[in-house]
């Protein structure tokens, strides 16, 4: 039995009083309302929605509602239903949206209202602001979502008669165990070396003396229900939106994947604004000095970073909250190339003329601008019992750690591809895919793909990824491996390297090697993994740079 450790609500706030807000439903969420100064003339409001208590340490509220209130709104943090503070079931995103409505009906109501709300958060309180656009309450006037996405969390869902999906993440189904089982959090970690993972789950929910709502409704039978009023949030009408993503946030694809929904739809993208920042989920960032890389930030580190998080926001929701200035004032999109200072605005993303150059995997483990004439076969193995690690411990805190990958791409189990040094600078400036043909002696492979940074003194780090899992994989296939967006300027001397594995555990769970579904799997089977090199379907990597490689030795 892994050890449990039980978290509970922490105090509110001395700044904050205390409201019980009553539910369509007659269900009432425990809500923290930050005045300025005791001020409670009417103004405008920040909602924070969340369920990792609106006053505990983890997401120190009460230091960013202090931010806020210096700029004189007045801060609304609400626990979502069913979590810490707030009755209810603690029922995964499908109430969001009309609870969302019903605070900030709420919200307009109150005597230190002025009828304008905004919403701002990350993660879990990024979803909830769209959510509550869904909700379509007008005084909604602009939110600000960071690293999430309007499908967070949902369950790898796989589509009859497609052979490929994607692979599913090890938090999928420990998240509703952990932070969503029910009002308070219970954390703990998963045995690697214990099948199935579900008898592990049962065993922790026997322990707490209670079911997981969130978690039955997702296995062993999926049920999907529906999180919005409308099959997408971009049905609704749209609301202004400060949308940032992190380069190495694991839960970027998510928000990307947004990103392309609001460009199908004219009158949202006259409504978005994109941000990219050079960091991870938990806000670490890549030139974030060594010494301040620590997992349990001190409240003056915690100031210090406030401006970073939260300035963005404001300068945006003074233009479409307090109407001081003009849409144009904001950049369509801002963005940091890692690897430089400041932040560079362009209209669209990719920025303009940049360009796809193609480079291919070669036998010999290099990478070249030219592929082999022929076909061949190169093969790894993918043994349940052995699996490649993942390189970071904290997924979602990636840039914690920045861990080198180099030794990674040492073992037998991983194929490596390497180029030659650059002669200059190269500007990655866009997306990245990987196209191969792939198969397995297995009936199901997973395939993951790794881009990376290689330094001079051999250090390799993370530049992009992407996987899919491929079905019916014994008959092999052609696939098209998504590595995300990019904003990357590569060294002079420095290489570029791809690793290819079948496994990336504990961050995604791992194949059993025989079929079964990897959750509730207990039989492994070794698998022998194959992709081509080379000829018309040998595994090539297209990249958008800024400049064309031409000349370049790859």
């Amino acid at each position: 039995m892994p050890e449990i450790v039980h978290v509970g609500p922490a105090p509110v706030s001395p700044l904050a009083r205390e409201e019980r807000v009553r539910m369509r439903d007659g269900v009432r969420l425990g809500t923290d309302v930050y005045l300025p100064a005791g001020d409670d003339s009417p103004g405008d409001a920040i909602l924070i929605r969340l369920p990792y208590d609106k006053s505990g340490p983890y997401t120190f509220i009460p230091l960013i509602a202090e931010y806020l209130m210096a700029r004189g709104y007045r801060v609304v943090a609400q626990d979502v239903r069913g979590k810490f503070r707030s009755e209810g079931d603690a029922l995964l995103f499908v109430n969001e949206s009309d609870d969302g409505y019903d605070t900030i009906e709420w919200i307009v109501n109150q005597p230190w209202s002025n009828g304008r709300v905004a919403m701002w958060g990350d993660s879990y309180y990024g979803y909830t602001q769209w959510a509550a656009v869904a909700s379509q309450h007008p005084a909604l006037k602009a939110i600000a979502p960071r690293v999430t996405g309007t499908q967070l969390g949902e369950p790898v869902r796989r589509v009859a008669g497609r052979r490929t999906s994607g692979v599913e993440w090890g938090i999928t189904y420990l998240y509703p165990l952990t932070y969503f089982h029910s009002r308070d959090a219970y954390f703990w970690e998963l045995d690697p070396d214990r099948r199935p993972f579900s008898a592990q789950a049962e065993d922790v929910l026997r322990e707490i003396g209670s079911r997981s709502l969130s978690y039955d409704q997702w296995y062993p039978r999926p049920v999907h229900l529906p999180r919005f009023p409308s099959a997408s949030v971009f049905d609704a009408r749209p609301v202004p939106a400060l949308h940032t993503i992190g380069w190495w946030d694991n839960c970027a694809p998510l928000s990307w994947a947004d990103v392309a929904a609001i460009e199908e739809r004219p009158e949202w993208a006259l409504n978005h604004f994109l941000r990219v920042e050079s960091m991870d989920h938990e806000s670490y960032y890549v030139d974030d000095p060594l010494e301040e890389r620590v997992e349990e930030r001190t409240e003056e580190q915690i100031r210090a970073q406030l401006p970073r998080m939260l300035d963005p926001a404001l300068e945006f929701f003074e233009v479409f909250v307090r109407a001081n200035g003009r849409a144009t004032d904001i950049p369509r999109v801002a963005w940091n190339l890692a690897g430089t200072t400041g932040m560079r605005q362009s209209d669209a993303w990719p920025p303009p003329g940049a360009q796809t150059r193609t480079v291919f995997a070669r036998t010999d483990g290099t990478l070249s601008l030219d592929a082999a004439a022929s076909g061949a076969a190169l093969t790894w193995t993918h043994d349940p019992g052995a699996l490649v690690p993942s390189s970071a411990p904290n997924a979602f805190a990636y840039l914690l750690e920045l861990p080198d990958e180099a030794p990674i791409g040492s073992r037998d189990d991983v194929l490596a591809f390497t180029s030659d040094p650059f002669v200059r600078p190269v500007d990655l400036t866009g997306p990245v895919i990987a196209d191969a043909e792939i198969s397995s002696t297995g009936p199901v492979m997973d395939f993951f793909v790794r881009l990376l940074d290689v330094a001079p003194d051999g250090t390799a780090r993370r530049i992009a990824r992407g996987q899919v899992q491929l079905a019916d994989a014994d008959s092999g296939a052609t696939v098209h491996v998504d590595l995300g967006q990019v904003g990357y300027r590569l060294a002079a001397g420095h290489r570029l390297r791809i690793h290819l594995h079948s496994s990336d555990f504990p961050e995604f769970l791992p194949q059993p090697g025989t079929g079964e579904e990897p959750w509730g799997a207990v039989a492994t089977a070794v698998n022998h993994q194959r992709v081509t090199i080379g000829g018309d379907a040998g595994l090539r990597l297209t990249l958008t740079v800024s400049d064309p490689l031409e000349g370049e030795s790859v």
